[in-house]
């Protein structure tokens, strides 16, 4: 695997931006939050920007935030991409690794958290296997969003006191809803 360098981005800067935002697009092409929410986030210091570069090239990224208090607090992976032609490499492991630590020596939360397009399709598949490969446990409750055509399922990966998944998955969406729902807002 490549020798790889993880920042992470706590206010915004659009040379650093600049620098991810090929990778952000490509992965994410449409339906992504956009430049001004994602800028929003990290000035109200609800968000994170990650990066891992490789001799100088941003190769990975990802955007997080924080939600729940206290003994209840986690970290929601919103988006991680990896430069589409270094995928399978083990980049997104990696990323996966560094975040784990990151938030682990800065937060101390009891767990992560995504939410997985909930498809058959063979790419739906990979990306959960992805994940799964990667410790998160998939949930058996299935969301559907008003704004979107697909359903989604929570998947969680235990940090704290607790190495098991208590959960159905409908809480967790409770967080992950809590998160967008701060991350949308103007103010």
């Amino acid at each position: 695997m490549l020798e790889l360098e993880f920042t992470t981005i706590k206010t915004w800067n659009e040379a650093l931006w600049k620098r991810m935002e090929r990778i952000y697009h490509e992965a994410f092409p449409s339906g992504a939050k956009t430049k001004v929410i994602l800028r929003s986030m990290l000035n109200r210091g609800i968000g994170y920007l990650h990066m891992g570069v490789h001799q100088g090239e941003v190769v990975a990224m990802a955007v997080t935030g924080l939600v729940g208090e206290g003994e209840e607090r986690l970290l929601v992976i919103d988006y991680l991409a990896v430069e589409q032609k270094l995928r399978g490499s083990g980049i997104g492991t990696w990323m996966l690794k560094q975040l784990r630590a990151w938030v682990t020596r800065e937060y101390g939360v009891e767990g992560i958290i995504i939410e997985a397009e909930s498809g058959t399709t063979e790419a739906h598949l990979k990306r959960i296997q992805f994940w799964q490969r990667n410790g998160f446990v998939l949930t058996s409750y299935v969301h559907q969003y008003s704004m979107v055509p697909e359903p989604y399922q929570a998947m969680k990966l235990p940090l704290g006191r607790s190495k098991r998944v208590n959960d159905d998955g409908e809480s967790i969406f409770r967080y992950i809803n809590a998160f967008h729902k701060v991350a949308y807002r103007k103010r």
